[in-house]
């Protein structure tokens, strides 16, 4: 079942943020744009080349009024942990999130059961707190922020511009589609 137009479900975790634990909850994705990025665990390989990668789009997507928080089934200890010792880690600004009681992972649908761990998702949740577009990758197949920048375009431009659509590979500033029985079969 797809989560895309589903609301995200209650929950509460502690995170690591800027040297401090703070609490957060779904209303956090709410009032902004906001970018969920779930990986399997802290301390591990391809995880801190994604969240570093992340961390190099920050400030674009804070630009675009986006907040962003990553998720791992570790504590919010785990992260203040990995974040005081791995250089890659070490240069994060946005708010790590715990997810030891997998209840955030159970949510999103991508917490693997059997290991305890999060697959490499991606949600993209608009300012009413709905799930507009998902990625979900296998965990040896690590994500490229900068295209995940572009899809946040996409997204809020169709968000400001009732009745207009995205084709492939859409940039801020082309063009855009307005479906309509005169369209069909002409593209």
């Amino acid at each position: 079942m797809s989560l895309i137009g589903k609301e995200v479900l209650p929950f509460k975790a502690s995170a690591y943020h800027n040297g401090k634990f703070i609490d957060v909850t779904e209303a956090d994705f709410k009032g902004k744009w906001s970018v969920v990025c779930f990986y399997p665990a802290d301390f591990t390989f391809v995880c801190p080349t994604e969240l570093e990668d992340l961390q190099n789009e920050y400030e674009t997507l804070k630009g675009l009024g986006v907040e962003v928080y990553s998720v791992s089934t570790d504590t919010h200890f785990t992260h203040k942990a990995w974040h005081d010792t791995s250089d890659a880690i070490g240069k994060i600004t946005y708010i790590m999130i715990g997810d030891p009681s997998h209840v955030i992972s159970r949510n999103f649908d991508v917490l693997i059961e059997e290991d305890g761990l999060a697959d490499r998702g991606t949600f993209i949740i608009d300012p009413d707190g709905v799930v507009q577009a998902l990625e979900i990758n296998a965990g040896g197949i690590g994500r490229d922020a900068s295209i995940l920048v572009n899809k946040i375009k996409a997204a809020q431009y169709v968000r400001n511009n009732p009745g207009e659509v995205c084709p492939a590979k859409w940039q801020e500033g082309s063009s855009t589609l307005k479906p309509s029985l005169d369209l069909v079969g002409k593209i």
